[in-house]
């Protein structure tokens, strides 16, 4: 197992894991790293695509991820439909959760693909805020992506139990195949 991983701090912490001298691990950017050796999988869950905020960068984590593959092997994602349908006309900002403790809301540039995730948390009765920057895309633009680093699509599904991917799911698990 190896990870790729942008922050030092993180690698540190992985470091003080039992087990961690298990996971090799290189510090930089998922989308450009090179390790020197391929695998039979590779993949980036809980939305971090969404972290390369420019469609440049997210095709070049599709080489990337191709450049460490075997022939056959693949490459899996996890990642989160937009909620545009679920925007009335004219609104920007979709509440994605609301709990007594936490507050996430996604601001929506459409023009741009860009979603701000807000967030405000009261953590030991203080008011905690976050916002992050995420470059929304749909699985057919990640499909695209894989064919131009030379993979194909193997299988779709809604969530981790392999549901069907629908027209009303909210996030997929997409695995593609290394073809060449």
């Amino acid at each position: 197992m190896h990870g790729i991983e942008l922050s030092p701090a993180m690698v540190t912490q992985l470091q003080t894991h039992k087990g961690a001298s298990e996971i090799e691990a290189t510090v930089g950017d998922f989308a450009t790293a090179r390790v020197g050796k391929t695998f039979s999988l590779v993949y980036l869950l809980r939305n971090t695509i969404t972290n390369l905020t420019t469609q440049d960068e997210q095709v070049e984590c599709f080489r990337n991820a191709a450049a460490h593959l075997d022939l056959g092997g693949c490459f899996v994602i996890e990642n989160y439909i937009p909620e545009l349908q679920r925007l009335p006309p004219g609104e920007t900002m979709y509440v994605f959760t609301a709990t007594p403790t936490h507050v996430g809301v996604g601001e929506y540039d459409v023009a741009n693909q860009i979603e701000v995730s807000r967030h405000w948390w009261m953590i030991d009765g203080q008011l905690r805020t976050f916002s992050s920057p995420h470059r929304y895309l749909w699985p057919g633009e990640l499909d695209l992506m894989a064919r131009f680093a030379g993979m194909t699509l193997r299988e779709r599904w809604s969530d981790w139990h392999r549901e069907p991917f629908t027209s009303n799911s909210r996030s997929h698990i997409s695995v593609w195949e290394k073809v060449s």
